[in-house]
């Protein structure tokens, strides 16, 4: 029998701000940015006596690691869009489609994958998007099919390597499998992910992408700093695999790797960094921690506690059908309360004690590939939809989620499906 959490006025306050805390992180009201909600109901916590000053510092430093990936990550991503890498390989994509929309969404949907498998799901969603919508439009194309993609693809390949979504270092938490292990267990799923989000998206789309689109035989030029940021970047991936492939943490090779690449490029420019180091979106690293934080104080209230005992019983007695049930379960929940916080739960009950593989392989699809069903499931589609509005396109929630609603269950059980 499992024993739920007494509802004591503590935990009922504790659930409360963070269900407050998550709603306003995916909301924002007032258009005040997400970590300000974070942070507001993770200093919420220790204000009203609900945690400890300790708990929360104790709570932060746990996704230290989490933080140096994603300023690594995040470093590299902006030295990629400001030496025209994106431009390029967007251009590429339009010069090799010979006139033929399918080819060109066929194209873009490919480097998006590449990047996302690279460079995480994030480079995608928001580094890419504006690229693509540029050279969209230059090819006269409907540019939805192609901002589409970029959103999608952000999400369903963003579990074929451990660097591919910093949701991945949160649910596994210092348990990372070693880079063989990892792909072992994600490889067949991975395919299976991409190649029915491309049968779906191309379906759907089949009539924007009937009509033909201008060829553009220009194609943008990297310079020699460019370039070198190339060659840098593969170098870096290169750092992470080796650190993966060792069972090394993540976050401390990548921000290496990163600042040695910058470093070389902003030599050659003979620039130095600080006007790089403006562009980054720091207030995610804060956002980061606030969730953290809060998950922390969910974890006091004893939820966590009994979901982990759950999870082991139903495991026990029906491992496959736990498996399957648990990567529906989080893929859901991660529009619910976005995949971060779900994440970060899953991660917590899944790592306090031996788990079957199958079953941390499922919650990590599902909160990987669970955001593509909404807007609100995932930081890298709510930061798509911030870039679609700077290049003046709109996509409703509503149209998203019509959409979703075909492509994410049918991946998700594609996926499930080949563990």
């Amino acid at each position: 029998m499992i024993h739920w959490p007494a509802a004591s006025i503590s935990n009922l306050a504790i659930w409360a701000i963070a269900a407050a805390a998550t709603a306003a992180v995916i909301v924002r009201p007032g258009k005040w940015p997400e970590a300000v909600w974070a942070v507001a109901g993770a200093l919420a916590l220790p204000v009203c006596g609900l945690i400890t000053a300790s708990a929360v510092l104790q709570a932060v430093f746990e996704g230290l690691d989490v933080y140096l990936f994603l300023i690594g990550m995040m470093l590299l991503s902006e030295l990629a869009r400001r030496e025209g890498l994106f431009d390029t390989l967007a251009g590429w994509a339009v010069r090799h489609a010979g006139g033929s929309a399918r080819r060109l969404f066929a194209l873009v949907y490919g480097i998006g994958v590449v990047v996302t498998v690279f460079m995480s799901n994030d480079a995608t969603a928001v580094v890419l998007t504006p690229a693509v919508y540029v050279v969209a439009k230059k090819a006269g194309a409907r540019p939805l099919p192609y901002l589409f993609a970029c959103a999608f693809i952000a999400n369903a390949a963003s579990f074929v390597l451990p660097i591919s979504n910093p949701a991945n270092l949160v649910v596994f938490d210092g348990h990372m499998p070693p880079l063989l292990a990892w792909l072992r267990a994600f490889a067949l799923p991975s395919i299976a992910a991409i190649a029915v989000t491309w049968a779906v998206l191309a379906l759907v789309f089949r009539a924007e992408l009937a009509a033909p689109v201008e060829s553009v035989s220009h194609v943008p030029a990297l310079s020699g700093a460019g370039r070198l940021a190339a060659v840098g970047i593969a170098g870096v991936v290169l750092a992470m695999l080796g650190a993966s492939a060792l069972g090394f943490p993540l976050g401390a090779p990548t921000l290496i790797a990163s600042a040695i690449v910058i470093g070389a490029v902003q030599a050659t420019r003979r620039e130095a960094p600080w006007a790089l180091l403006q562009h980054v979106s720091w207030s995610v690293l804060v956002l980061v921690a606030g969730l953290f934080v809060l998950v922390a104080g969910i974890g006091q209230t004893g939820l966590i506690a009994a979901l982990t005992e759950s999870l082991r019983a139903s495991v026990h007695a029906a491992p496959r059908a736990t498996a399957w049930s648990a990567g529906a379960t989080v893929a859901f929940a991660s529009n619910l309360m976005n995949n971060l916080p779900a994440g970060l739960i899953a991660g917590t009950a899944v790592n306090a004690g031996p788990m079957p593989a199958d079953a941390r392989s499922a919650i990590a699809i599902g909160i990987d590939l669970g955001p593509n069903l909404s807007v609100t499931g995932s930081l890298a589609t709510i930061l798509w939809l911030a870039a679609l509005r700077r290049e003046g396109e709109h996509v409703s929630a509503w149209q998203f989620l019509r959409l979703g609603m075909l492509v994410m269950p049918l991946a998700l059980v594609a996926a499930l499906a080949c563990l």
